[in-house]
Parts: structure tokens; C-alpha cells; sequence
């Protein structure tokens, strides 16, 4: 027994530290000679390369640390342009002192670097500490391929005449690169998209629907427009007459009685407590209204490329106008202006609960009620064309349904901010209300829309 431990306690003190020392140069070697490559993270992530363009590239490593990062540019076969170099440094043992996060902006400006057109890869390789790969160090390559595009798209006007009212529509025919993937006119800050003719981007012709708000000034520059898939853009003038236009200014003296009978059709939980009948008239005539407004602008910003509509609009049977677009409103309350408003449609009355037909051909995308305009129905007519029916007692159409000209879609009544038994008759143009006496005269569309079309049939038979 004794003999045995005395064995034992050689066997310890002989093999012991041999096994230390095998254990520590294990471990030093598997930390020198680590495998974990170098983490990279490049955003964002482009598909093209089109002008200047900020780049961040994050990378990290956790074990011996970063020693060198490159980045460089290549086209084709031709050699690889250098963007960014950086040694770092090896500090404290095992490099704990050393660089192990690193985080870099860099710009690529496609023309500095004199890139031609076509795919460019951008390269970028780190290395680590790590006594790897003959010392060179375990190696992580990240690689994110681009389209270099400069080159914006052509656009061009095909029609010529091209004359618009304050507060009215226009139409023009233009042609397009076959790398354009959005285009339409400019009109100031506000944009109309145009659809290929005949349903047929290939050929390259566009037509674009277009409004000038009563509100614009005469001297509004009017542009077409066109963007790439590389987010290259081009801005081109053309040929426009802007008609100036003199709207109506109309007094409306608010009683008590009218206040009474106008708030009766909005439910009571549509205004503060305690608000006094006037404050919330005022509500509903500057607050609510504007609400309705962007509720018909989002309604109209996904039209039918396909034209639905044939020959001019229908008016209201037997209808006398009551008010006209782009009417002034001036509201008075015992003698004192309380408000201000513009009137965005035709006010058409006949008999109480006359029926109302769709003006057009369309698609119906709204049938119900929406505050001021009351029951409303609003019809698709396609290529960002739009008919909006207000004030009806009922509504004979659903959502999604398809209707004919001439149709019954409602009946008159006196639903929303009405006074009287009356239809509200609007017309929009990709969201933005227009004159509907335009739209009702087949002068007018033949001078301005049928003429132009009738041109391009002229190409396409040739």
C-alpha cells in the first residue's frame, strides 16, 4: 500500500507539469492559431451605383483582433481600383489590446472613380492576427456586386398643344426609354403618373392625365418627368398655354336654424363636449374637410391603367347648378366672417330624391359615407380619372363593382354638409379635384383628348 503511493506521488509530481505545460501549449496554440474568420457588414446594399453614394462597413473580430482591411472596386477583367486601406496595430499579449471592432463611411462616386456602365464589384477583405494561413491570418472576403448607371432615361413630348385652365385638366402623349420604371408630369410639387398607350409599356408611349389647381399660380413650370432603376432622373420642358381663370365669390350666412339642421346629420361623438354649436360647425367645415380630402387623395393614388371610360361625362337630367367649382365661400355668423372655403365640385339639384347616374364608365372603389360629402360614391374611370357622387339619401352600388354609363348609383338627398336636396358632382384627376364642366363637353375632350389619341393610332398603323 505504501510502495503503491509512492508511486502515485511520483507518477504526479514526474507527469504533472508535463500535462500542464501540454495543456497551456494546446491552448496557445489554439488561440494563435485560431479559425474564426473576421465578421464584415456592409449597408446599405445598392443594386445600382448612380451618383455619389455613403457606405458603411462594420467589422469585427473577437479573438486576435483585426490586422488589415481592404476594399477595392473591379470591372470586368480590368485590375481592381483601390478605395480603402488600413493596417492596424498589435497591442498587449494575444493582441488584448488591439483593434477587435471596426467601424468606416466611405463614399463611391461612380464618375471620380471614372466607372463605365455595367456590373462593378466592390471587394473587401480583412484579415486577422491569427498565426493561420502561414501567418497571414484567417481571411474573410465580402463581395457586393452593383449595376454602375449614369445615364438618366429619355423623355419626350409627342402632342403639341397642350392648353389648360386654372382649375382645369390636361392630357399630353409622350415617349419614353426603354429603362424608364416611372414617369408623368411635374406640376410644381404635385406629380401625375402616366400609363403606356394601349396597355403596352413596350412600345414606349405614354399617356399622362394631369390637373392645374385653381390655386397655382399662372406662371406654375410644368415638366415631364422620368426616373430609372438606378434612380436616375430627367426633368423636360414642353409646349403649355396656362388660361387664367376668375372664380366666384359666394357669401353664406349661417343661422342658428341652418346650424341645427346641418349638425342633426353628424353623430354627437364627433365633437368635444361642450363645444357650441358654431365651434363645431367650424369642425366640420375646416378640420373634417381636410380629413375627407386626404381620405379622396389615398383613395385615387392606385387607378386602372385601363382606360374605362368612352365619350364625354353625363351630366345630372333636369339639374340646375347651384354652385360651381372653385366657388370662394366667405361664412358670416351674425353679421362677423367666421370661416373661408373653396367648393371643389358642381352642386346639381333637381326634384328631392332624384335619381343619380354615373357619368362614365368606371369601376365603383367607395360606397359610403364620408363626413362632409355624406353617402358618397366614387368611380374609377381609369388612368387616374375619377367621378365622386355626394349628399345622396341612398346608395344603390358596392365597393368593387363594375358600372356602365347611364347606371343608377344613388339618390339625391341632403346626407353630410348639405343645405338642401342636391348633388355634390366632383371630378378628380389622380386625387386632385378639376373643373367637371371640362370633362362634360364633347368639344373640349375631342380638342384636347381624342385628337391626340387619334394621332397615335395614325403611328401605330404605320
Amino acid at each position: 500500500m505504501k510502495k503503491s503511493r509512492i508511486k502515485k506521488s511520483k507518477f504526479i509530481v514526474t507527469f504533472l507539469p508535463i500535462i500542464i505545460i501540454l495543456i497551456v501549449f494546446i491552448w496557445l496554440l489554439m488561440t494563435i492559431f485560431e479559425g474564426e474568420k473576421p465578421q464584415a457588414h456592409l449597408k446599405p446594399l445598392p443594386e445600382y451605383l448612380s451618383k455619389s453614394t455613403a457606405f458603411t462597413i462594420t467589422v469585427s473580430d473577437l479573438k486576435m483582433g483585426l490586422k488589415n482591411l481592404n476594399m477595392s472596386i473591379k470591372q470586368d477583367d480590368g485590375p481592381g481600383i483601390p478605395i480603402f486601406k488600413k493596417n492596424f496595430p498589435y497591442e498587449g499579449l494575444f493582441n488584448k489590446g488591439g483593434i477587435h471592432k471596426f467601424e468606416e463611411e466611405f463614399t463611391l462616386d461612380p464618375k471620380k472613380l471614372i466607372l463605365v456602365q455595367g456590373q462593378a464589384n466592390l471587394i473587401i477583405e480583412i484579415h486577422d492576427f491569427s498565426k493561420r494561413r502561414g501567418g497571414d491570418g484567417n481571411l474573410t472576403i465580402l463581395e457586393h456586386k452593383m449595376i454602375v448607371d449614369t445615364i438618366p432615361p429619355s423623355i419626350s413630348a409627342m402632342s403639341r398643344s397642350h392648353n389648360v385652365n386654372m382649375g382645369g385638366s390636361g392630357m399630353i402623349v409622350y415617349r419614353i426609354s426603354t429603362d424608364t420604371s416611372k414617369s408623368g408630369v411635374l406640376v410644381n410639387d404635385l406629380f401625375f403618373s402616366g400609363v403606356p398607350f394601349m396597355n403596352d409599356p413596350q412600345s414606349g408611349i405614354y399617356i399622362c392625365y394631369f390637373a392645374f389647381p385653381y390655386n397655382f399660380k399662372k406662371d406654375t413650370a410644368l415638366y415631364l418627368w422620368a426616373k430609372d432603376g438606378a434612380e436616375n432622373e430627367t426633368k423636360r420642358s414642353f409646349l403649355y398655354h396656362i388660361r387664367e381663370k376668375r372664380f366666384r365669390k359666394d357669401k353664406i350666412a349661417i343661422s342658428d336654424r341652418l346650424l341645427d339642421n346641418i349638425l342633426s346629420s353628424f353623430p354627437p361623438d364627433l365633437f368635444d363636449p361642450g363645444d357650441s354649436n358654431i365651434e363645431k360647425y367650424l369642425f366640420i367645415n375646416r378640420r373634417l374637410r381636410k380629413e375627407n380630402s386626404a381620405v379622396l387623395k389615398d383613395l385615387c393614388q392606385s387607378p386602372s391603367e385601363e382606360r374605362l371610360w368612352d365619350g364625354p361625362w353625363l351630366r345630372m337630367k333636369n339639374a340646375a347648378t347651384m354652385a360651381t367649382f372653385g366657388d370662394q365661400r366667405i361664412y358670416y355668423y351674425k353679421g362677423k366672417l367666421i370661416d373661408r372655403a373653396v367648393h371643389l365640385g358642381v352642386d346639381l339639384a333637381s326634384l328631392a330624391t332624384s335619381p343619380v347616374q354615373a357619368a362614365n364608365t368606371g369601376r365603383v372603389i367607395f360606397a359610403q359615407d364620408l363626413g362632409i360629402y355624406g353617402l358618397t360614391v366614387v368611380i374609377d374611370h381609369g388612368q387616374g380619372l375619377y367621378t365622386l357622387y355626394g349628399h345622396l339619401s341612398s346608395i344603390d352600388v358596392t365597393f368593387g363593382q363594375p358600372v356602365t354609363k347611364g347606371d343608377t348609383i344613388g339618390i339625391t338627398g341632403t346626407t353630410g354638409l348639405a343645405t338642401g336636396d342636391h348633388l355634390h358632382f366632383g371630378f378628380l384627376v389622380h386625387g386632385v379635384p378639376v373643373n367637371p364642366i371640362e370633362w362634360w363637353d364633347s368639344h373640349w375632350i375631342k380638342d384636347n383628348i381624342y385628337r391626340k389619341l387619334s394621332m397615335l393610332d395614325k403611328i401605330i398603323e404605320k
